[in-house]
């Protein structure tokens, strides 16, 4: 049985570690409290002595091959990018939501929408501080609005001031205010990897996983890790400082919106030196192992991407698509759905192209 220890030689000394926090929830959540995230957002021994070499730890993270089998069977997974059953496109209905989320706020209109109806009592998001986006455990219509979108208007200014920002939120971590809270009905919203750590503890049948009743995955291109030299050369490459931004987005370039209204692109094969290292190691775009998966790719300015992968997500969709969404008719654009996977794909072959590369 493989161990924490070899987390540590395999995963986090070669610098695929995410960060996400998975392990040490894990730890938490069976009462060891062996491990903790370290001031880097790397995890680390607390105490050596109270751990017993259980190997949950190695086996929930997405970075080593355990349970993956699994936890593909668990979610009929299909190649080559995980199981669709609808691709859609769409913004949230209500005009303040559009505005404050990315793209077209379909994620924060399905949220309340579950939320409002009592689908769920809760949501793991993230939200926008000082240090970059953080994990949330939002338990009320204010903390989901809150969180929407990829906001720096909270951040005062300290980033321009050399301060170390990261666009990764590790939202595994917000597992423990769950395990807290003691919810048993929870939203997750997460990146690939995060998805793919909280559907192996699922495999396992370990709290807190027995809450999560829909996952809701994000594209993801990567995320990045920008200190004050990276800061600095960003603002460089987009011709603005970061103080005259207030949004930011990922599609096929790294978008910021200033406060005049400007949008200023960087392509994001200008950003690999922002890149983080863990990212490099991921070949996961479009959350295949999500119950739904949104992003703006494909999808025209203000709106979202959404693909429908398990029944209980079609039907969640379904009952929001009447209430809360807006949806860009497939009647009134031919093939938009084919062009729509084509250019998924694209993406989503390019990333498991880098991940072998990086591999080697």
């Amino acid at each position: 049985m493989k161990t924490f220890f070899d987390l540590k030689q395999e995963v986090r000394a070669t610098g695929r570690c995410h960060g996400c926090g998975g392990c040490v929830t894990i730890c938490t959540a069976v009462n060891y409290g062996a491990l903790q995230m370290g001031d880097d957002h790397i995890p680390r021994y607390k105490s050596v002595d109270k751990c017993i070499d259980c190997g949950l730890c190695y086996l929930i993270c997405p970075e080593v091959g355990e349970l993956d089998d699994q936890v593909k069977r668990n979610v009929d997974w299909s190649a080559p990018m995980g199981r669709i059953l609808q691709v859609s496109v769409a913004r949230a209905a209500d005009e303040d939501i559009r505005e404050r989320g990315t793209d077209g706020g379909v994620v924060t209109a399905m949220l309340l929408h579950l939320f409002d109806s009592g689908k769920i009592d809760g949501a793991i998001v993230s939200r926008q501080t000082e240090e970059g986006r953080v994990p949330w455990l939002a338990t009320s219509r204010e903390d989901i609005i809150e969180a929407a979108g990829s906001h720096f208007d909270a951040m005062q200014g300290t980033v321009a001031l050399g301060e170390h920002y990261s666009t990764y939120s590790p939202s595994a971590r917000a597992l423990g205010s769950l395990m807290r809270q003691g919810l048993k009905r929870i939203a997750f919203v997460g990146t690939p990897c995060q998805i793919k750590s909280v559907r192996k503890m699922q495999a396992l049948k370990i709290v807190p996983s027995d809450a999560i009743k829909f996952y809701f995955g994000l594209f993801c291109t990567s995320n990045f890790d920008l200190d004050d030299d990276k800061l600095h050369t960003m603002e460089e490459l987009a011709g603005c400082t970061m103080s005259e931004v207030t949004k930011m987005n990922i599609k096929k370039d790294f978008i910021l919106r200033t406060k005049d209204g400007q949008r200023k692109h960087i392509p994001l094969a200008e950003l690999d030196f922002a890149r983080r290292d863990a990212c490099r190691y991921c070949d996961d775009f479009s959350a295949e192992y999500a119950d739904i998966s949104f992003g703006g790719l494909g999808a025209d300015r203000g709106w979202t991407t959404v693909i429908i992968r398990s029944p209980l997500a079609r039907a969640a969709y379904a009952d929001a698509r009447e209430k809360c969404l807006e949806i860009q008719s497939i009647d009134d654009h031919p093939g938009l759905d084919a062009r729509i996977l084509s250019t998924i794909m694209e993406s989503s072959t390019a990333k498991k192209q880098q991940q072998v590369v990086a591999a080697e």
